[in-house]
């Protein structure tokens, strides 16, 4: 995996050739602060910045995922006249008209994590969630024995990332044909109500032998659910969250898939900023899908707070690139 982060990240590093100009200024907007994945994306944003010599500044609604504040935001914004900004949209949908308004302002966007359904982009950033779904799922059917009843847990209904998760787990049982699906609800992407459902969801299936959570807060839910229950199962999530990895380490946890929120933030605001000074860009950038377990572990244990863009590998032959 440090290998597919260095050959992203090289791609745009050019030495001593690009000019700044003071007061470059980039706009972040994420969906929520309370999922680490976006904590992780915010990071890697900040780290660019560092390097490349701008400010970001980030937007996050105060209510998770909220529509109506994330275009209150964008409102703002446009006015505050940013050089570029990098969009997670909440709503792939919801957000086109938001989107729509900061293509007429002339400001350029980069769309990064939920590819959005309209607008225009200078290029979209992030990963496939079917892939990465799909892999995950195989994980944790193979370390089944290719046997037994699993649980998924959805991300928000409706949200592009949590249909194709789902499609991606789906497709992965029906290679198992000794698998059997028991239950697939959702938690919308939360800790708590992910114990909530688990906690239900164990009344009526209390030997379950496997869980598919559609990203690594809920899997950490329904671990918390099964530590109530004094029940054991296997647990995978996708994201590769500090936590995540802390519970792959100490064995609560199977795996996750690799979804990089630190990747998506760093090289969607490096692609703002190059956009910024008449650089080229790629118009698609998403890494192949890889499942974290233990081993793989050890290309992980940097924590987010602890990475720099150009530096996610220092004991690579080329070194550290700074501009």
């Amino acid at each position: 995996m440090k290998a597919i982060r260095n050959a992203i990240l090289l791609t745009f590093c050019v030495c001593g050739a690009a000019a700044h100009a003071d007061n470059e200024n980039i706009a972040l907007f994420t969906k929520n602060q309370t999922n680490p994945f976006f904590q992780s994306v915010r990071l890697g944003a900040q780290s660019a910045a560092q390097q490349m010599h701008v400010s970001v500044t980030s937007y996050v609604p105060t209510q998770a995922d909220s529509i109506p504040e994330q275009m209150s935001e964008i409102d703002d914004v446009i006015q505050r006249k940013p050089g570029a900004i990098v969009m997670v949209p909440v709503d792939y949908k919801a957000m086109v008209p938001g989107i729509e308004r900061i293509n007429a302002a002339g400001i350029p966007v980069v769309n990064i994590t939920d590819r959005s359904a309209g607008g225009k982009f200078v290029s979209f950033v992030g990963a496939n969630d079917y892939d990465i779904a799909k892999a995950t799922g195989v994980a944790l059917l193979t370390a089944m024995g290719g046997k037994g009843t699993v649980i998924i847990l959805e991300g928000v209904p409706g949200a592009l990332t949590s249909m194709d998760r789902l499609r991606g787990f789906k497709d992965a049982i029906k290679a198992f044909p000794k698998v059997r699906l028991v239950a697939s609800q959702p938690a919308n992407y939360q800790r708590l109500q992910a114990m909530q459902v688990m906690d239900n969801l164990l009344q009526a299936h209390p030997n379950v032998d496997g869980i598919m959570a559609s990203n690594d807060a809920m899997a950490t839910g329904a671990l918390d659910a099964l530590d109530d229950a004094d029940h054991q199962a296997l647990v995978v999530g996708i994201n590769g969250t500090p936590e995540a990895i802390d519970a792959i380490k100490s064995g609560k946890m199977l795996a996750s898939g690799d979804y990089d929120g630190f990747l998506q933030g760093c090289v969607g605001t490096m692609i703002a900023i190059r956009t910024l000074r008449h650089e080229p860009v790629p118009a698609i950038v998403t890494a192949k899908p890889v499942v974290i377990d233990k081993t793989n572990l050890a290309s992980y244990s940097t924590p987010p707070s602890q990475r720099s863009c150009y530096a996610t590998d220092p004991g690579a032959a080329r070194g550290t690139c700074r501009c």
